[in-house]
């Protein structure tokens, strides 16, 4: 897909996407995320995300909420371990609007103490409804396992003690050392010429103050394995076997990305859903999935069963995964797996606003963005001794962690 970046003086790139169609989508991507927050602060992050809506210098909550509202747009944002993001789609006509919400809600929020209070409550009425969920919560404990003693294992939303504790100061020195303006990106796809977004993306972010602090990510150890059962009082066992793997600059990345597809990814012809829930009617759910870092990676697999039936899920699992180590694909399982990975890839191009913020991620992370076209051509040029390779490292048995959520036993 086409593309154009064009940078500002304070270094904030702006991400122009040509698209013939009457609706636009619009982010912007700050280069922070739960892994950036400092010792004692999990959640802050994603506290500063939800504050943003509350008020600015120059609107009030109801005036931010009903700018784009109003209008028939949609306005949403998300924090990741990495990224947070704001995102937008709106009729073409409105993109100024957009754009000047971005700005205002970004760079001039202004963290009422009283909005704070009102939003530290809903944070915390997040997290438990988090813990009501086994089959959410535990991927957040499985991190946790999986990083102790690193921000990357820090629970996004944050704990009930970290965010009952967060201040003022603490918000406002988050954001000026953690919004790099030369780590941030506003992109635009629509119908609109280079040369409007850049004026438009001009008008909005070059008198924004340059901030380009020294980032302190620091790379996660990779511990020793364990194997952790918790027991609560839950129906069913939930389960997470997974390790630290690929980053998102490793060769072996597109590799890895499609051998998960073909063993638990989308869809229901995977191999463990077929192998498990289809064949023997174990698992209600179950998937696997591979999530790239900046410096590491995981791959994890999860499932949910009866507890009676946990035992014989964990077995197939472990089987089919010595099958792909022992007999690796053949020309014609990897060909017919690379199709259909590649047509779900081009699906996936349909949505938009899911477009424009993975080619603005892109841009952050690789300072390019590959083309449909070569991304495929990294899917084809993906051999049988790569995947057998890859499979031999990533379904290692001595090197998997195995997280278990357990009922209560009567």
């Amino acid at each position: 897909m086409e593309y154009n970046v064009h940078t500002l003086p304070n270094g904030i790139r702006i991400l122009h996407v040509p698209s013939a169609s009457a609706i636009s989508h619009a982010c912007i991507i700050v280069n922070t995320g739960a892994r950036d927050e400092p010792e004692n602060k999990a959640g802050l992050a994603h506290f500063i995300e939800h504050l943003i809506f509350k008020r600015t210098e120059k609107r009030s909550t109801n005036q931010i909420l009903n700018r784009l509202e109003s209008v028939g747009a949609d306005l949403n944002a998300y924090t990741t371990k990495e990224y947070t993001c704001v995102h937008a789609s709106f009729l073409n006509p409105y993109l100024d609007r957009t754009l000047d919400l971005f700005n205002d809600i970004i760079f001039h929020s202004t963290f009422p103490e009283e909005e704070m209070i009102k939003e530290k409550s809903v944070i915390l009425d997040e997290i438990a409804s988090y813990i009501d969920q086994p089959e959410e919560a535990i991927n957040d404990d499985f991190e946790d396992m999986l990083f102790a003693g690193n921000a990357l294992g820090n629970n996004i939303l944050g704990t009930i003690e970290s965010v009952s504790n967060f201040t003022r100061d603490d918000v406002i020195d988050f954001r000026k050392k953690s919004y790099r303006t030369n780590e941030i990106i506003v992109a635009v796809l629509g119908n609109y010429t280079l040369k409007s977004v850049v004026n438009k993306g001009t008008k909005y972010f070059a008198d924004v103050v340059e901030n380009c602090p020294a980032k302190n990510r620091i790379k996660p150890e990779v511990l020793n394995p364990t194997n952790t059962n918790i027991y609560k009082p839950i129906m069913q066992s939930h389960c997470i076997l997974g390790a630290q793997t690929y980053s998102t600059y490793n060769k072996k990345k597109a590799g890895l990305m499609l051998l998960n597809n073909y063993f638990g990814g989308n869809g229901m012809s995977s191999v463990l859903n077929l192998q498990i829930r289809e064949k023997y009617g174990i698992a209600y759910t179950i998937e696997s999935n591979f999530s790239p870092l900046s410096d590491t990676g995981i791959f994890s697999i999860y499932f949910g069963t009866d507890k009676e039936k946990h035992p014989k899920a964990l077995s197939l699992i472990f089987k089919e995964m010595k099958k792909l180590r022992d007999h690796p694909l053949n020309e014609i399982q990897l060909q017919k797996a690379k199709h259909k990975f590649i047509g779900q890839i081009a699906l996936g191009e349909e949505n938009r606003i899911g477009l424009i913020i993975s080619m603005a991620k892109s841009l952050i992370d690789h300072n390019k963005i590959d083309s449909l076209q070569q991304v495929f051509e990294k899917i084809d040029a993906v051999t049988k001794a790569e995947i057998a390779q890859i499979a031999d490292e990533v379904f290692d048995f001595d090197k998997l962690n195995i997280f278990t959520f357990s009922p209560i036993l009567e």
